[in-house]
């Protein structure tokens, strides 16, 4: 009689972070960046076919058919991102999380109450840096295992690499995916503390490897 073959991935919770965050200028206008959140949305249904139990915490992209065994929770700025993953993380109850979002870097030092008026002339919004929300998982529940995202665009291997290892330290994260756009053509690469294996040339078979090593 054949032995049926269990996943390692089968129920294990998983939490997955993806697409850009918005912040506030005026009540009307945002910053935010060009991340389509398609990498995070491919891993959901990947893992999800692997009889995981995903939570999908999704930007404001488009419409995302859902499988049957993925909770999705959408944000659209920063402060609501961290504020919903920060009390998903402090339930405690998942085994993997996976950090795909493309978090905004700065936010203005002043958001407006109202609209500000069209037609300013040298109208100047200064920035600060935001919160790094990588570095809040961690601290929150040390025994998850925690997969960081790094984009550099048009950045050769070696540059990538080196700054892409910086989140191991940074986020205190267990894999690194280091990925960029060159000259139109996607790269990316899954770094473990000691070695990079890759490149992947499409999302599809990025997620299919890393689906592979979790």
């Amino acid at each position: 009689m054949a032995i049926k073959k269990t996943s390692k991935l089968k129920d294990r919770k998983i939490l997955i972070t993806a697409g850009p965050t918005w912040v506030n200028i005026d009540k009307v206008r945002v910053l935010s960046n060009t991340a389509s959140g398609v990498t995070g949305m491919l891993l959901s249904g990947a893992l999800a076919a692997k009889k995981s139990k995903v939570t999908l915490l999704l930007g404001p992209v488009g419409d995302f058919n859902i499988e049957k065994n993925i909770k999705l929770l959408r944000f659209k700025t920063f402060d609501e991102l961290k504020k919903t993953l920060v009390r998903e993380l402090s339930l405690r109850s998942y085994d993997i999380v996976i950090h795909t979002a493309a978090v905004s870097d700065y936010r203005p030092q002043r958001i407006y109450s109202g609209k500000v008026a069209s037609g300013i002339k040298g109208w100047k919004i200064n920035l600060m840096p935001t919160e790094k929300i990588i570095s809040l998982i961690k601290p929150i529940d040390e025994s998850l295992f925690l997969v960081g995202f790094k984009f550099e665009p048009e950045a050769q291997k070696a540059k990538l690499i080196s700054k892409s290892r910086k989140l191991f330290r940074a986020g205190a994260c267990d894999l690194v995916v280091a990925n960029t756009v060159k000259k139109g053509c996607y790269a990316a690469y899954i770094l473990k503390s000691d070695k990079a294996s890759g490149p992947m040339f499409s999302k599809k078979e990025l997620v299919k490897k890393l689906v592979a090593v979790l």
